[in-house]
């Protein structure tokens, strides 16, 4: 691209909705930050939570409230001005750090799955198999993973020639809407980024598909009842998570690329990038009696300390 910065489209299409997408926006962000903080801060401070299965939600959390952090204030930002721009670094950045940390949240899922089996196929073994350090090295390979995958879409992407005064049609930099900008975007060029799509999105689903068949046909051999439905209410959060992380970015990144389905697109990509961020911690406090203990605990403890600095503060002054 030529010029130093380029036009966002955004919410352009409705003007008179501007005030009103900033606040469910705002308020949407502030919910995902909360939540998935509450979660942490849940994990930490509850020793009962302590185990590979809290450690690997702990780092989900964690990284699914960071994409919203790349993408949403400058959404916010654009929202309140008349000029809708983005730098091109900005643009090369948020684009890396969005797809790098979603690659990230395919990876971190199809490792909790691994442990979920690991604990139900092989009890005995399992504080061997899954021990801290493991745990840790499960985490940094996701996020190795990740944002190689994520670099290297981005070096393909902006290698590309771009014409002048052309307006990214999207909330933030995602590859369909910049990619439509460029004069020499080949089928050489959407194949490399649809097998890098694939393998973050195929490969960890199919590993996540392969873990829950072997799970799935080791529960139903437990001779008690009560142990199946224990080890079938501990994979549903996550399972249900899977198909709603999975349904939304099989269809924006793996489906053929349209021209004229870019609204449609951007609609698809806003519903990915907050509402699965927002239903996370969601289905995994509603669904987990361990987590909404802890969850009790750390806010009675919050609501309990705020008084207490409120009147120290007071006596002092």
């Amino acid at each position: 691209m030529v010029s130093e910065h380029i036009p966002l489209w955004g919410f352009s299409s409705f003007p008179d909705l501007q005030g009103l997408l900033f606040v469910m926006i705002f308020f949407s962000h502030v919910t995902i930050l909360a939540a998935n903080v509450s979660i942490m801060a849940a994990i930490r401070l509850s020793h009962s939570l302590h185990t590979p299965m809290y450690f690997f939600l702990c780092g989900l959390s964690f990284s699914e409230a960071c994409p919203t952090m790349a993408i949403i204030p400058h959404m916010l930002v654009d929202l309140l001005s008349d000029s809708k721009t983005i730098s091109l670094p900005e643009c090369a950045t948020q684009m890396s750090f969005f797809f790098g940390l979603a690659a990230n949240n395919c990876f971190i899922m199809a490792a909790m799955f691994y442990d979920r089996y690991t604990a139900i196929h092989n009890p005995l073994h399992y504080p061997i198999l899954m021990t801290h350090k493991i745990c840790f090295q499960f985490i940094k390979a996701s996020w190795m993973v990740g944002f190689l995958v994520s670099l290297c879409i981005v070096i393909i992407v902006f290698n590309l020639s771009f014409c002048d005064s052309n307006i990214i049609q999207h909330f933030f930099c995602d590859i369909s809407a910049v990619v439509c900008l460029a004069r020499d975007y080949t089928s050489r060029q959407e194949r490399a980024i649809f097998v890098l799509s694939a393998f973050v999105l195929v490969g960890s689903f199919v590993f996540i598909t392969m873990s829950y068949v072997f799970l799935v046909s080791t529960v139903v051999k437990m001779p008690s009842a009560q142990g199946r439905d224990k080890a079938f209410s501990t994979c549903s959060s996550h399972l249900t998570m899977v198909c709603i992380h999975y349904g939304f970015a099989g269809f924006v990144y793996l489906r053929p690329r349209d021209r004229d389905s870019l609204r449609e697109d951007m609609l698809m990509a806003v519903t990915y990038a907050v509402l699965t961020t927002l239903l996370n911690p969601i289905v995994y406090s509603l669904r987990n009696k361990e987590m909404q203990m802890a969850l009790r605990k750390v806010l009675g403890k919050t609501d309990r300390l705020i008084p207490q600095m409120v009147n120290k503060r007071t006596l002092d002054i």
